[in-house]
């Protein structure tokens, strides 16, 4: 299969927009404790979506998975786990500080660590700087983390903006201080997905040699990550139900998230979080379509995907008035860092590109 970078960079949009949306769903279901909700929706994004669309779409998935060397496993699998717990707190940072910043903040970081450590540590980046591909690909990266810092700085200056009841009419639970050391935590943990993609190129060459599709090839991979991701996230909201006694909410009993009204609407709360946590893995579903199409410069695909994500969840954040009552100055910002962000995935597309 020849490689078509601008193809991989519109389903890099496709896999942005997909995780800006994910948590919008989480936010219209009614009565349950975060834990219940994220666990009920992380189901689906680490362990049932990932594994029906891989035995789908790939060649013996059984069968592949258990010709990965043991040491594989284990990279994939603890590199998982670390990024399940960036992915733990990347929710509670949209909690404290809404989509629009918290994205910024926790993004920006996971885009420098997960797109400059994999080549760096490979020694592929000093390589890269010899060509002309590779210095546009880098100008394109440094435009996109230049971008995710103009962003973040609107987000502050929407802070220093709005009273704190507009903030907290407008983001429930708005925290400012916890929401930043939260969204850094996040950035810097979750960038161990990135790791993790890269330590599993034994498993993408050996499902292409089972016969799968050279587009769908990392599909097995995201099992075996995701499977790390699902042991952090579900550990922990295992611990919150014990504290909180909210295992009742599962099963529409009224918790402490009910605040003395009516108990839960089961149905819709099971199948918004249902949604959500799908629309969360079709991120990475498009990511790894995406990434095939990169040609030797895959390592850009993360901060295409980051930069992606930025742009969908502050088009969120305008939809959803997060945005609302924001200086002339703020908004300016935030155009101008979206527009560094379409920039940069166009520059690292047309990189890939050249001959």
């Amino acid at each position: 299969m020849t490689p078509n970078p601008l193809f991989g960079v519109v389903l890099h949009w496709l896999g942005g927009l997909s995780s800006a949306s994910f948590y919008v769903p989480y936010r219209k279901v009614r009565h349950w404790s975060w834990e219940i909700f994220w666990s009920v929706g992380g189901v689906f994004s680490w362990i049932i979506a990932p594994w029906l669309v891989a035995w789908i779409q790939t060649k013996d998935l059984l069968g592949v998975l258990s010709a990965v060397p043991a040491s594989v496993w284990f990279w994939c699998y603890l590199f998982g786990a670390l990024w399940g717990l960036g992915g733990l707190t990347f929710g509670l940072a949209m909690r404290y500080l809404g989509l629009s910043l918290g994205m910024a903040i926790a993004l920006g970081l996971t885009a420098a660590f997960g797109t400059l450590m994999p080549p760096l540590v490979s020694g592929e980046l000093f390589q890269l700087l010899r060509g002309l591909h590779g210095q546009v690909i880098l100008v394109g990266l440094v435009v996109c983390l230049t971008g995710i810092a103009v962003i973040g700085r609107a987000g502050r200056s929407k802070e220093r903006d709005q009273p704190p009841e507009a903030l907290t009419r407008s983001i429930a639970e708005f925290d400012l201080k916890k929401g930043i050391m939260v969204a850094i935590f996040s950035g810097i943990m979750s960038a161990c997905f990135a790791y993790g993609l890269a330590a599993a190129e034994p498993v993408r060459q050996l499902t292409l040699a089972a016969g799968t599709t050279p587009i769908w090839q990392g599909l097995p991979a995201l099992c075996i990550v995701l499977l790390g991701g699902a042991t952090t996230n579900l550990a922990w909201c295992a611990i919150l139900v014990v504290r909180g006694g909210t295992a009742r909410e599962y099963l529409g009993g009224a918790g402490p998230a009910a605040d003395g009204t009516a108990p839960p609407p089961l149905l819709r709360n099971y199948l918004l979080s249902a949604f959500g946590g799908t629309l969360w893995y079709f991120q990475f579903f498009f990511y790894t379509m995406g990434e095939s199409q990169m040609g030797p410069y895959g390592f850009s695909s993360w901060t295409l995907h980051m930069a992606s994500i930025i742009i969908f969840s502050s088009l969120w954040g305008f939809a959803l008035k997060e945005w609302k009552g924001a200086s002339r100055h703020t908004l300016a910002l935030v155009f101008t860092g979206l527009a560094l962000l379409v920039g940069s995935t166009v520059i690292i597309g047309i990189g890939n590109a050249m001959p």
